[in-house]
C-alpha cells in the first residue's frame, strides 16, 4: 500500500459532493441503514447548517476526501472516514486536532449497533457517560465523555 500524505484542511464547499458522498457511505456500511435525507438536503447541510455550530475539517489524499470531522470547543458533531482507508490512523488525527481545541472535554453520540466506532472511541480516552437518546434513525446510541488527562 504506498502511503500518500494525508492533508488536513478546513472544509470547503468545493469539496461537499465528495464528502457528503464519503459520509453517506461510511454511515450506512456503519449502521446498515441508507440515509433518510436526500444528497441534496445532506449537501445544503454540510455547507450551510453544521459551520453554523462547528468546525468542520477534511482529511485529503491527492485532493480526495477521505473523512470529516465536525467540531467545537465541547463535542464533536460528525467523524467519518472512507470505507477504504479505515484503520490507518485518520480517524485519530482528526480527533486529535478536535482534542487539541477542545475545552478539556469532548462529549459524542455513536451508534449502538456501530461497534468499531465504540472500540476506537474507548481506545482514545472516552468513556460512556449515558445511553440512548433521541436520533431521527431511531436506533439507541451511546453518549461518551473525553476528559483531558
Amino acid at each position: 500500500m504506498n502511503h500518500h500524505k494525508i492533508i488536513i484542511t478546513q472544509y470547503n464547499p468545493k469539496y461537499a459532493e465528495q464528502t457528503v458522498d464519503m459520509w453517506r457511505a461510511s454511515k450506512e456500511h456503519a449502521i446498515g441503514q441508507k440515509d433518510i435525507h436526500s444528497v441534496e438536503n445532506h449537501v445544503y447541510f454540510i455547507n450551510h447548517i453544521l459551520p453554523e455550530q462547528f468546525q468542520i475539517d477534511l482529511a485529503l489524499i491527492d485532493e480526495k476526501v477521505v473523512g470529516m470531522i465536525a467540531y467545537n470547543e465541547r463535542e464533536i458533531s460528525q467523524l467519518y472516514i472512507h470505507i477504504d482507508h479505515q484503520g490507518i490512523g485518520i480517524g485519530q488525527t482528526l480527533l486529535d486536532k478536535a482534542k487539541a481545541q477542545s475545552c478539556g472535554r469532548l462529549t459524542l453520540y455513536t451508534f449502538e449497533v456501530n461497534e468499531k466506532a465504540q472500540r476506537f472511541y474507548e481506545k482514545h480516552g472516552f468513556k460512556i457517560i449515558g445511553r440512548g437518546h433521541e436520533n431521527e434513525e431511531k436506533l439507541p446510541d451511546i453518549h461518551y465523555e473525553w476528559i483531558s488527562k
